[in-house]
């Protein structure tokens, strides 16, 4: 069969210079003395190329931080060579397309001016077919990415209002002026409040600064650039998904959507469309095309439907459509993987208010997962390994659902593929965060329904797309500010009538949400429908959850245990601050010592006050006295709030219908609410949470008369039957209670299924409880009744055994009293544990399988270790 389909011609060899604002035309590059040409990355970014030309220190080593500021405010001119394939007949075209371009950029061909373009959310396209040459020069000149915006006034008097209101509801935790913070260590002011003008452009907003994130914003070709010669008529988006399925008669509905350019082609047009099942089956349907559109449905019977992977398999199909003129000849090709699967959004009412629950393929879910922030603060080569390792650790962590922050990018293909694959399911927010929008502003309306467009275009055939979200915490802060959610010049029409059309348009079955958090309620982060932010935990102040407000210290308000209060539908952020690993630290912090109290170390942390996570130690840990204890404090304090948080939010499942730690991962080695860190090394709170992950969950809860249950929760469609023993044992091995319970879990059940009254339990610092499968298919848990620091645990002693084979390294623990927090670490990144950050009991035996290592690694720099007691 003739073939005359698009051919792609991708340009990578570009270099790099920088001049100053006045030089604003190729022709002028010429004119500069001394101009220093270097080799580019592409994609990439300009960051990037100064690093690999050793023209810059690596911004995250040490204090560097500050060095690359001057980055952010020249002018950086990239230029390249293209070589023209062959003339071009009538019916074809030449299109340059640029994938990422970040952000305000001129481009010219051949010393001619292409065009402008000021947003790094979506691609710059410019047909080029009359302006080629044999041979071709691309050259781009970016600009500052704020150069020339003034904050808009809304913005301004929002953040006054905001910055009031936070000093009042919390003044011990008022964050000084930026100027006054970044002279603390002799930074650059960073974070939203000296950058307000960047609600005018589209670009990252973390990329000035935030709390867990330094002023770094990336600059440069970040995405692949193309040439792209077409012939006649081109597909120009395909809709490819399920709008009815079956899955206890393995049926589905397949619709399919196609959109055609015909821009040199008068004839007839068809699509042939194959659909292959991952048996192999073959579905194939020839569509007519009419009016540059197409469409058709198709009814499968013995379908494999998508799942997340606790509820089934994420089975996909192979799809391509050709595009065919009359006589047979293929215009233009697609190809792609989808999943069969319906999603919907369940709010029905539920405790005086309404549910917001996930429905997958007609099975209600509780939604377990974290948020996902950039990988790097240089987006552009973040690679697809690391995007594909980030969701492989959120798979083996047991979570179900990753949310696509706001305040950072639209994830690469990578990430959304490996969801896919891994049966995890996105939540994407629309790119804005924490600010007010002038969605009155013509130019900004206009790049934002663009990129609306785009974006729900592009990322609409993923199986793992759940939510449309319009933003996060615009609206929230809208109405602590004003007093309400009422339209204005502050987004609302972005988040109200631009992005939600786009998702009708374009991806009708995938829900859409007006904000995160967002309710049909005055009350948009309370407890009666909707999502919400539960900071109550870490800021100490009432963010809409109610409950306990009578607390005898800073510590007890911003503690973990305020969870217990907390009746909302759906958690989409909750988190605690907490330390990575010392070797991470160790690995960024060249030329010198670490201490708890020196510059490198505090440059880490970007919260403010940047000791706002000291009240909370004082009341759990105690106050560390070293480096080694703070990290080990923090990550204990971590890892036990995310324990009783998701506990308790899985025992209130259905009321309560999911929950999405804050964050999962580090867009650079800092401190931060992560549970794994920059380098991808999970802290305590990634196990922890792993196990609290676990689809079936048995979990102890104090009463508020001193009593104790034991809950059983699970998260599975079918039911579970486990034999359970339940134990309240003294440190020194006495057993106040051991019972054996013969106990269902039904499908999507949350019950209490032991009790025990006051007088038996008998809560103290010398006793916990804990729960344990016979045959092994929950993983065991404990209580402790008492703060950590208070804990008479008395003193613990892990031996190990180390040995090496060719599947890997194995470590075997074996405890002599009971030992807390024990664990396995490396002084290398890469290295996977099969469990970590664990109880031992008193003879208990553990075998942890560390995969991962390279070829050379040598086994005696395994460290064991227990929790770095004061």
């Amino acid at each position: 069969m003739a073939q005359q389909v698009a051919q792609s011609f991708v340009l990578a060899e570009f270099e790099l210079a920088n001049t100053g604002p006045d030089v604003t035309e190729p022709e002028a590059l010429a004119k500069q003395p001394g101009l220093e040409w270097i080799p580019a990355i592409v994609p990439g970014g300009v960051h990037e190329a100064l690093l690999a030309a050793g023209r810059l220190e690596h911004p995250y080593l040490g204090l560097n931080e500050g060095s690359a500021r001057w980055v952010e405010d020249a002018v950086w001119w990239y230029r390249g060579r293209l070589e023209a394939p062959a003339g071009f007949r009538p019916d074809q075209r030449a299109r340059l397309l640029f994938a990422g371009l970040d952000t305000v950029v001129t481009i010219w061909l051949n010393g001619e001016l292409l065009g402008e373009h000021v947003n790094q959310f979506r691609p710059a396209i410019f047909e080029v077919t009359h302006r080629l040459r044999s041979d071709n020069e691309l050259v781009l000149r970016f600009a500052p990415p704020l150069a020339g915006l003034s904050a808009p006034a809304v913005a301004v008097e929002t953040m006054e209002r905001l910055a009031a209101l936070f000093a009042a509801a919390a003044p011990e935790q008022a964050a000084p002026a930026p100027e006054q913070a970044a002279a603390a260590l002799d930074e650059e002011p960073t974070g939203m409040l000296s950058n307000l003008a960047m609600t005018l452009r589209r670009k990252a907003t973390f990329s000035w600064g935030w709390d867990f994130a330094p002023r770094l914003p990336s600059i440069g070709i970040a995405g692949p650039v193309e040439l792209r010669v077409e012939t006649g008529a081109m597909l120009t988006g395909h809709y490819a998904r399920a709008t009815a399925v079956d899955a206890a008669a393995r049926s589905a509905t397949v619709a399919v959507d196609l959109e055609v350019d015909a821009f040199a082609h008068d004839g007839p047009l068809t699509a042939e469309l194959t659909l292959t099942a991952p048996g192999g089956g073959r579905t194939v349907r020839t569509i007519p095309v009419a009016g540059g559109s197409a469409s058709t449905a198709i009814e499968l019977e013995d379908a494999h439907l998508w799942w997340t992977h606790d509820l089934g398999t994420p089975d996909r199909y192979d799809v391509s459509i050709e595009l065919r003129t009359a006589e047979g000849v293929v215009l233009d090709r697609v190809q792609d993987r989808i999943g069969l699967r319906t999603i919907a959004l369940d709010r029905s009412p539920d405790e005086g208010g309404e549910l917001f629950q996930f429905v997958l393929n007609g099975i209600p879910v509780f939604a377990r997962g974290a948020n996902w922030v950039p990988a790097d603060m240089m987006v552009g080569s973040v690679s697809p390994d690391t995007c594909r390792a980030l969701v492989r650790k959120a798979r083996e962590g047991n979570m179900t659902m990753l949310r696509v922050w706001g305040g950072g990018i639209y994830e690469q293909d990578a990430f959304y593929d490996a969801c896919d694959e891994a049966g995890v399911l996105v939540w994407q927010d629309f790119m804005f965060a924490c600010a007010p929008y002038p969605s009155d502003d013509p130019s900004l309306r206009a790049e934002v329904t663009a990129e609306a467009a785009y974006q729900v275009g592009r990322l609409r055939n993923h199986p793992s797309l759940a939510l449309w979200s319009g933003n996060n915490e615009v609206h929230m802060l809208h109405r602590f500010a004003y007093g309400d959610a009422a339209a204005g010049n502050w987004g609302y029409d972005f988040f109200h009538d631009i992005l939600p059309a786009a998702v009708t348009r374009l991806s009708p079955e995938t829900p859409y949400w007006p904000g995160s958090p967002w309710a049909e309620f005055s009350d948009i982060n309370g407890v009666r429908g909707g999502d919400r932010h539960a900071w109550e935990v870490w800021h100490g102040f009432d963010a809409g959850a109610g409950g306990r407000t009578d607390y005898a210290s800073r510590g007890e308000a911003m503690h973990f245990h305020r969870y217990a209060y907390d009746r909302g539908k759906f958690i989409s952020e909750f988190g605690i601050h907490a330390a990575p690993e010392l070797s991470t630290l160790q690995r960024w912090t060249p030329g010198g010592p670490l201490t708890l109290d020196g510059p490198e170390f505090i440059h880490r942390n970007k919260d403010t006050p940047k000791d706002k996570g000291a009240d909370l130690l004082s009341v759990e840990t105690g106050a560390p006295q070293t480096l080694e204890q703070y990290i080990d404090f923090s990550m204990a304090s971590q890892a036990e709030g995310l324990k009783f948080g998701v506990e308790h939010y899985r025992r209130r499942q259905p009321h309560c219908s999911g929950t999405l730690l804050w964050q999962l991962n580090d867009p650079w080695p800092g401190l931060s609410w992560s549970i794994i860190d920059h380098d991808l090394v999970p802290k305590a709170g990634y196990y922890y949470t792993q196990r609290a992950y676990r689809p079936v969950l048995a979990s102890f809860n104090r009463t508020e008369d001193g009593g104790l249950e034991l809950w059983l929760t699970s998260s599975l469609a079918a039911e579970v039957a486990v034999e359970l023993r339940v134990e309240i044992v003294t440190f020194a091995g006495r057993h106040i209670v051991d019972e054996s319970l013969h106990v269902a879990a039904p499908g999507l059940s949350s019950r209490a299924v032991w009790s025990a009254g006051a007088d038996v339990v008998q809560g103290g610092p010398d006793r916990y409880a804990w729960v344990s499968d016979v045959a092994g298919a929950i993983e065991p848990n404990r209580l402790f009744f008492a703060p950590i620091k208070d804990l008479e645990i008395g003193a613990g002693r892990v031996d190990s055994v180390v040995t090496s084979g060719p599947d890997g390294v194995a470590v075997d623990l074996i405890s002599s009293g009971y030992s807390y927090f024990t664990r396995v670490t490396a002084p290398i990144a890469g290295l996977t544990f099969s469990s970590n950050y664990f109880d031992l009991r008193d003879g208990q035996r553990k075998r942890v399988e560390v995969t991962g290592a390279p070829a050379d690694f040598d086994p005696t720099l395994l460290r064991t270790g227990t929790f770095t007691w004061r």
